[in-house]
């Protein structure tokens, strides 16, 4: 029998040794320095326990020693702010891009829409129904699923408009002969992004466009392409509390995007790499 899987909010040691060089040393004061600050693999923990249950950051179980709910959300707002979540996608990239296992062939987009019970920065009103405020989460694929950009803005902005920015916010992978790469070869996308000054400003970039027409019947061979960013949307949201955006901040909700793209990638890069 194969040795039984801790639960996913457990930080694996192979993990934590890529994490711990990124997270900024913790000052303490001289005089009166109080109590010792809680671990930061624990701390962590408590940080993966949130998104994996989708439970209120205040009702955090004490007894699983992972510190209070808000020592663990503060913690993930400094690690944030540090850009450690940002760093750690890209040593995850970094080590598929020197496996050879990220497909720059082809890129897919695609995003997605969230109710804001709380409301906050990066929302707007829903374009589909009266759900009342609501975030789209934008995210950019390789051809195998792998999730090198996630980006959050309102739920009344059209997805177009997000097109370039996922594309600057994929980091320069270096890793392998020649300069670090971060552009794909193709990008595929919907019906709603079929823009001609879009297409004008890919070419530019030496990217082949390959969008869906508006108005056309549905059967454009696309969706053989594009469902690798169609699952991993629903990878994504299989993170409980990024299913309904709670957070009233919009870094904190970014963070946890970030966050579960690095466990997406986490897997692969184990089993590779």
């Amino acid at each position: 029998m194969g040795k039984a899987k801790g639960p996913p909010w457990l930080v694996a040691d192979d993990l934590w040794v890529r994490i711990e060089p990124l997270l900024p040393v913790r000052s303490r004061r001289v005089r009166n320095p109080g109590r010792l600050p809680l671990n930061d693999r624990e701390c962590l923990q408590g940080i993966l326990f949130v998104p994996h249950t989708g439970i209120q950051w205040e009702w955090l179980p004490q007894e699983l020693g992972f510190g209070s709910g808000m020592t663990c959300w503060c913690r993930l707002r400094d690690w944030n702010e540090a850009g450690v979540w940002d760093r750690l996608h890209e040593v995850l990239l970094t080590g598929l891009h020197q496996a050879g296992k990220l497909d720059w062939s082809r890129a897919v987009i695609d995003g997605s829409h969230h109710q804001a019970r709380r409301g906050g920065p990066e929302t707007g009103p829903s374009p589909v129904g009266r759900d009342g405020p609501g975030s789209e989460h934008h995210v950019i694929t390789d051809g195998h699923g792998i999730p090198p950009a996630i980006t959050l803005t309102g739920g009344n902005r059209n997805d177009v408009t997000r097109l370039l920015p996922l594309l600057e916010a994929i980091p320069h992978i270096k890793g392998r002969t020649g300069r670090p790469r971060h552009r794909p070869r193709q990008l595929f996308a919907d019906r709603g992004h079929d823009f001609d000054k879009y297409r004008r400003l890919l070419w530019q970039r030496g990217i082949k466009p390959v969008t869906a027409r508006r108005g056309t019947p549905h059967g454009s061979g696309l969706g053989a392409v594009r469902w690798a960013a169609e699952r991993t949307n629903p990878w994504i949201h299989g993170f409980r509390r990024l299913r309904i955006r709670w957070e009233i901040r919009d870094d904190i909700h970014e963070a946890l995007l970030k966050l579960a793209c690095s466990l997406i990638t986490y897997p692969r890069v184990k089993a590779f790499c």
